[in-house]
This record gives C-alpha cells, structure tokens and sequence, in this order.
C-alpha cells in the first residue's frame, strides 16, 4: 500500500498499493458473486475527509442491535442481491443484525474513481524501461522525505525505541516503512474505507472476492474496536493508518501500543508497534544486514535494479525479504532501505 504522490505514479501505486500488508487465507467459495446495476454513482465520491496530521480520536459508536429506519439516503447498495446475501453471511457466521448491516449498506456510495483505479485500461506487453529504479527512488528519497523523517523520529522517540526493543526491530526500518507509505502520516489517505470496499467488492469483479474478505474483516474490526464503519478513511484499496494497514492485516497484526483499549493506527504510537509487530511476525533479524552491492550480476541472492546510468545489482539479505512481505516489490523494500539509512544518518 504505497502512498502515490504523482498521478503518473498510479501505475506502480495500483499494484503495489494492495501488496502492503499481507492478508490471512481466506477461503472464497463462500462469498456470494457481485452483482452490477446500472444505477449511476453519487455526485460525490468521497464522504469522509481526514484532516492533516489529525487523525480521528473519537468515533461515534453503534452497537450490533442497533437499526436505522430512513433507507433513503441512497440506497444503492441495500437492493443489490449480492450485498444482501452478503448480509445474510454475515449475520449467519458472525451474529451481525441484518438490520444494522441494511442500515450500514444503505447509506454506503459507490466511488467510480475507485472503479477506475481497480480496474485499469488494458496495456500491451510492455519492455522495461531505463531508470526505473531512478524514478521510482526519486520519490522518496528526497530531502523533504528525510528532513521529515528525522523529525518523526525525534517526536516518536520513546515509541520507536520501546517497539524497537519490544520486537528486536531496528527502528530505522520502522521509521522507513512509515515514511515510504504516508509520507509520516501527511498521505494518510481520505477515502471513506467502507465506501471503498463496498464499490471493490459489488462493482469489481477481477479481485472482487478479495476485497469481500476484507469487507468482512472491516465490519468485524470496526465491531471489535467499536468504531462507526463510516468514521475510517485510508487509500482507494481499503488500507488504512500511518503503516496502511488492509483490514485483515489489522486485525491480525495491529496492537494498542499505547494501552488505551483501542488499537488505533491513525495514531503514531499504535502504528509504531503495529510495523514493529508486523516486522517481528513475519522474521525480522535484529541488527542483520539488509543488502549491499554486489559485483557479480548472476546468483539467487542478486537483484537488478534499472537506473538512467546502467543497471545496478544488489545482493539482498533475510530482511530484504521481509520488507517484501509488506509489498512485494524490490524497487519498495530498497526504498524503505535506503530511506531508513538516509534518516538514521541524520538523526
């Protein structure tokens, strides 16, 4: 889930957006299929705007019992057979109210930009492309990136080093992962993330199952956590806090880092520990090389990177690998690489 920055960026941002964060296994042969109409999208797409550094602290609460009489406010998705077999699902396997979920659907939009970005125009078999590594770079490792970066660290600095120490996790890459993926909370993202998963769930069809799994862990983290489905805005994919974090990832992996009952990744100390969790989770080594240069372009271990003066290659280490759990692209984890080292030298 990698923060765009440019429009002419969203090719790379539409693939690598989704890899962010590792979903559990699901098994889809229980979703019902979407179903399209031709009912025209709202004027609006997006309902939700999450202020600037300003993460949401409070949410309006809804229990499961409650019910909502005015359907009226659009009513596009409550009438759709799939959503209602989706309630259905719901109510059977987790004890929702069909009456909540009607009354969550019928206020939900669908975003038709959403619908452009998951699915793009189709593309001919393409080369690679001189200095894509250089482009790709370019966006964060910058000054900005690494001025800001220091600046976070400093202001986390208590967080960063207990989560560092809590799950043997050099905090450079915690401190990376977070700059590369929200620019240090400033790209949080402002898409009302149930409106998104709703569209991606009825009016997609190539990862349409997917983003119904991820429906389901939404609903069900916003029960857990005990926030208004409407209340948390993310990416266009559904990828929410500083880390971007997809719903299953979320419940999976988040943590109340600060101890306050709530697990809350629009918060700094939250989405510290929750990166830290995630690196530790899936093999961190502490204080173990990442990559070098190599010399010798061919072996397993040896990746190649395109830049606008020839080619480099870089042998990668353990932790490389890990950093591709997060998304699984080698231009990605050598950014948060270099990134994180760029700010750990000034800090």
């Amino acid at each position: 889930m990698t923060a765009t920055v440019h429009k002419h960026f969203f090719n790379i941002a539409i693939v690598a957006l989704l890899a962010g964060c590792a979903s559990e296994p699901v098994d889809y042969s229980n979703y019902p299929s979407p179903v399209n109409t031709s009912q025209s999208a709202p004027q609006n797409p997006y309902i939700k705007i999450q202020p600037k550094r300003s993460p949401p602290t409070t949410y309006r609460r809804y229990s499961n019992s409650d019910s909502y009489s005015d359907y009226s406010s659009n009513g596009y998705y409550v009438n759709n057979y799939a959503v209602q077999d989706f309630i259905r699902y719901m109510a059977n396997k987790h004890g929702f109210s069909e009456s909540y979920l009607n009354g969550l659907f019928s206020r939900a939009h669908r975003l038709d930009s959403v619908i452009r970005l998951e699915s793009p125009a189709p593309t001919g078999p393409t080369k690679p492309r001189l200095g894509s590594w250089t482009r790709y770079r370019n966006k964060f490792l910058t000054a900005d990136h690494i001025r800001h970066g220091v600046e976070f660290w400093h202001e986390n600095a208590a967080a960063i080093q207990q989560a560092s120490q809590t799950y043997g996790v050099d905090p450079e890459y915690i401190v990376g992962i977070i700059g590369v993926e929200t620019y240090f909370g400033r790209n949080i993202g402002k898409t009302c993330v149930f409106d998104a998963l709703t569209t991606l769930s009825f009016d997609t069809y190539r990862r349409s199952k997917y983003f119904m799994s991820e429906l389901e862990h939404f609903l069900l983290m916003t029960r857990e956590e005990d926030y208004d489905p409407h209340e948390p805005v993310g990416s266009w994919a559904g990828a929410m806090g500083l880390g971007q974090f997809m719903p299953s990832s979320f419940r999976k992996l988040a943590v109340d880092f600060d101890h306050n009952g709530r697990r809350d990744l629009w918060h700094a100390k939250d989405a510290i520990g929750s990166v830290a969790h995630y690196f530790s989770r899936n093999g961190w080594q502490y204080r173990s090389p990442v990559t070098q240069p190599a010399d010798d372009p061919y072996g397993s271990s040896v990746i190649e990177l395109s830049t606008y003066e020839g080619n480099e290659y870089w042998r990668v280490h353990h932790n490389f690998k890990v950093i591709k759990r997060y998304n699984n692209s080698n231009k990605y984890a050598m950014a948060v690489h270099q990134l994180a080292q760029a700010i750990k030298q000034q800090y």
